[in-house]
């Protein structure tokens, strides 16, 4: 195999790649059917897969099912003959709705986020729900018996409106029931300026004459996410967890139609991602939790944990059980603070080693320059000058190929159709002229790890969200609205395969003359900050390029 095919066969196995994660993001939108006889969330698993109760405990009670709670977003007649109220809470960095049926988290806007560079004053619902789609977090207290605030049960509240006050570093949101025995509880939400960490804490006043033994739960719910189709980014929108031993895993959809998750683990955390932001329940370190998940009707999806040892409040004692959600942008410096593994839902895949490095290079440029577009010319010019030697060996090998380009036409003239010898020619001139045909391939090729990492970094990366770059990039993450930069990459395609030596069968030049249009085609669809990055990296590759051929043959082209 000569080089030409070799460069060829690396171009198309590229764009297969490219086809194939738009196919993956595809075919996840295919809603799974979920099974037919799904047990909800509180029906107790098959045997084989019942909790691992720590010894001495009593079996921990299951979560009540999300799918018996009332209706999300009930009539305001409904609403007001049971006596719901929708909480409303405002801090600096987020909007929230409480609802006091179940004490659910309904609603959550990210203030510093809007939907979309056009509607600044809009701001980005991560939580929210609506007749087609929910996103809601729920939590609650489970015990053997009745009486306990599981999110069915309807709270009252002091008042609908929280705001953060100026100065103010906490906000706590109170909600209170009380139970036919007397014990009274209160749910309190704690928000804190600047953060999208939010405490759920459970107060339990015992006025009872025996002892209060219960868990705490919180679970995510999610209807299915349809994907934007063949040409969507091939980013990941469903559940994962996190576990001392198992790390981090990844529970899509059609797992949980699958197999309802049952894992018991100190530590951790389970989540809901999409692209961007996430939102987290996290476990109280060093206790006892169980994660689960489930298939629920109306196509939406549960993933949840709850305690495994009871929390226990003597009679006339006030006891307090704590739950942390964190529901916002994935800022990896806010989730590695918040619990081990969490920076793990900025998922850049099996390069994370290479990617990790280059996304902490791009934040200190940043840093710097103070702009993200700049940040990543920087940041190809640096990776550029890293390997430049490799790339210098690349290059000269082309231009030697390309020196030889006359004596290779000259042999295929000569041999015509007879493949055998023509190679056989081809393979002494080359051991004359002591030249490699795969030196121009091997080195790139030792480059791709890297260009496909920075790839990820930049598709994964919130900071690139509604970032701006120059004149009419005003979103380095959505797609050039001129095309400008797709096309002038194609250019810089067209021109870097001038100064290359052209392949001597007229069928791989016709399609190598034929690649930069569909790359062009292609990139049309990605955003601007990974046209940017490939542009510029083509730019760099053609200036080295040019002065390595004026070196070799005496002149640039």
């Amino acid at each position: 195999m000569d080089s030409y095919r070799f460069l060829l066969f690396g171009a198309l196995v590229f764009i297969l790649m490219l086809l194939f994660q738009a196919w993956e993001a595809d075919q996840r939108a295919r809603q799974p059917e979920p099974p037919a006889a799904s047990a909800p969330v509180g029906a107790a698993p098959a045997p084989a897969e019942r909790a691992r109760t720590p010894s001495g405990v009593p079996e921990v009670p299951a979560a009540p099912s999300a799918a018996e709670a009332p209706p999300a977003r009930a009539p305001a007649s409904a609403a007001a003959a049971t006596g719901a109220a929708k909480v409303v809470v405002v801090t600096d960095v987020v909007r929230a709705v409480i609802d006091t049926q179940g004490g659910d988290l309904r609603a959550l806007d990210l203030l510093a986020h809007p939907v979309s560079v056009d509607q600044p004053d809009q701001p980005f619902p991560l939580l929210h729900e609506t007749s087609a789609d929910v996103f809601v977090a729920q939590s609650g207290l489970i015990g053997h018996g009745a009486g306990y605030p599981t999110h069915k049960v309807r709270y009252r509240a002091a008042q609908t409106r929280y705001t953060l006050a100026g100065g103010a570093e906490e906000l706590r949101v109170p909600l209170t029931w009380q139970a036919e025995d007397g014990t009274r509880y209160e749910k309190v939400y704690v928000f804190r300026r600047g953060s999208y960490a939010i405490d759920v804490e459970y107060l339990v006043h015992n006025s009872g004459a025996s002892e209060w033994r219960g868990y705490a739960y919180g679970q995510l719910v999610r209807s299915y996410v349809e994907s934007g189709g063949l040409f969507a980014l091939p980013t990941y929108t469903g559940a994962a967890i996190y576990t001392p031993d198992g790390k981090y895993q990844k529970v899509s959809f059609e797992d949980m139609a699958e197999q309802p998750l049952r894992v018991d683990t100190t530590d951790g955390w389970v989540a809901m991602l999409q692209h961007y932001f996430v939102a987290a329940l996290l476990a109280e370190p060093g206790a006892q939790h169980q994660f689960y998940s489930d298939v629920l009707p109306d196509q939406r999806y549960v993933i949840g944990l709850k305690d495994l040892t009871p929390t226990t409040v003597a009679p006339g004692e006030t006891g307090r059980l704590v739950l942390r959600l964190y529901a916002g942008p994935k800022e990896q410096d806010r989730l590695e603070q918040l619990a081990p593994g969490l920076e793990l839902t900025v998922d850049y895949g099996m390069l994370t080693i290479i990617s990790a490095p280059l996304f902490w290079l791009l934040s200190a440029i940043h840093g710097w320059v103070g702009n993200w577009g700049w940040a990543i010319v920087i940041l190809t010019f640096l990776i550029k000058l890293v390997f430049y030697p490799l790339s210098a060996a690349s290059y000269k090998s082309m231009a030697h190929m390309k020196k030889l380009a006359p004596k290779l036409q000259s042999l295929k003239e000569r041999y015509g159709d007879d493949r055998q010898k023509l190679n056989q020619a081809m393979m002494e001139l080359y051991k004359t002229e002591k030249i490699n045909p795969l030196g121009g391939c091997l080195p790139i090729v030792v480059q791709i790890p890297v260009f496909i990492a920075l790839y990820w970094v930049l598709l994964e990366s919130v900071e690139m969200r509604h970032a701006p770059f120059v004149l009419w990039i005003r979103d380095l993450s959505s797609p050039d609205p001129y095309f400008v930069l797709p096309i002038l990459m194609g250019l810089s395609m067209y021109g870097q395969q001038l100064l290359n030596p052209q392949p001597p069968d007229p069928m791989q030049r016709r399609i190598f003359m034929v690649m930069p249009a569909a790359f062009t085609v292609f990139f049309l669809f990605f955003p601007a900050g990974l046209v940017l990055y490939w542009l510029v990296n083509n730019l760099l590759s053609i200036l080295q390029q040019w002065r390595i051929n004026k070196v070799i043959t005496g002149r640039g082209g």
